[in-house]
């Protein structure tokens, strides 16, 4: 009887640890849920902030597109009232000296033609030189760091310099072939 005592106590122990160890793993299951949950509303808010950050910067680029845009007309503007006084000079000048009034305007105005289309004439954007300079460095800095085995940081430095380098004499050698600069 001792025996069967001892016995049925041993299962209603074992039991009942069962079942203790059960809350324990289901409540541990609803924590991890509840972190996951934290941690995608987390994710979430950091994307907002950079679709924020993305909208601002978006703004501030049209923003100073049209400074850029205005202060574009305004050199024109102001150009075009230099260009009709030279046009003007010339002209009277020009008909002070006899019959050659017309030739002496025609001159003057094609003059400033030129004179503003130089200044319309500008070229956007990257030049060949910068960008392979941009890409020499860093495909030189990529290079020496695989390279030098024992001293990585160092291989970068060297080969991005000398990768920069080639790059940049590359990049302008195109420049001059397409005229972008003489």
């Amino acid at each position: 009887m001792k025996n069967l005592f001892l016995l049925g106590f041993a299962a209603m122990l074992t039991f009942s640890s069962c079942n203790k160890d059960e809350k324990v793993q289901t409540a541990s299951l609803e924590q991890q849920k509840l972190d996951y949950q934290a941690r995608q509303i987390a994710l979430e808010k950091q994307k907002l902030a950079i679709e924020k950050e993305k909208i601002n910067f978006e703004k501030q680029k049209d923003s100073l597109e049209k400074v850029a845009q205005e202060k574009e007309a305004e050199r024109k503007a102001q150009a075009a009232p230099v260009a009709k006084k030279s046009s003007s000079a010339g002209s009277s000048s020009s008909g002070s000296s006899g019959g050659g009034s017309a030739s002496g305007t025609t001159a003057s105005s094609s003059g400033s033609s030129s004179s503003s289309g130089t200044t319309t004439a500008k070229k956007e954007g990257w030049s060949s030189a910068a960008k392979g300079t941009v890409i020499g460095t860093v495909g030189g800095a990529a290079a020496g760091a695989i390279i030098s085995k024992k001293n990585p940081g160092l291989g970068a430095v060297i080969g991005g310099v000398a990768g920069g380098a080639t790059g940049y004499t590359i990049g302008r050698s195109n420049d001059k072939k397409t005229g972008r600069v003489e």
